[in-house]
């Protein structure tokens, strides 16, 4: 038997209350993290800290619709929500005197959609 589609029910559970968020608040942000979140695991986002640093000023908030990797310094406080956060990605982040989320944690701070940027 060949298994096919997403099997993390962590994943289904977020994209769902993503579209749901979108559809009930008309915000196309968590659509678009939805849709990316959607697509088959290789082609899913994947971004080092040494990304986020060079494109991002202190107190920023960043959606990564994937993984954030540890390769490179962060060398200013931002907050990061992610679907998933490597050990020393999360390590780091917390160095820097940042602050580190899940996507679902993001959708509840009550941070207006207008002040986050979708990093890819």
């Amino acid at each position: 038997m060949v298994r096919r589609g997403m099997t993390n029910p962590e994943l289904i559970s977020t994209i769902r209350e993503l579209k749901k968020k979108a559809r009930r608040e008309g915000v196309a942000l968590w659509r678009a993290l939805a849709e990316e979140l959607d697509k088959a695991k290789r082609r899913r986002v994947v971004v080092n800290l040494s990304r986020l640093n060079r494109h991002t000023k202190e107190g920023e908030v960043v959606a990564v619709p994937g993984k954030v990797l540890g390769a490179g310094d962060l060398d200013h406080p931002i907050t990061v929500a992610a679907f998933r956060f490597s050990e020393t990605a999360l390590r780091k982040i917390s160095l820097a005197k940042g602050r580190s989320m899940s996507l679902k944690e993001l959708m509840d701070s009550g941070i207006p959609p207008s002040r986050i940027r979708i990093m890819k």
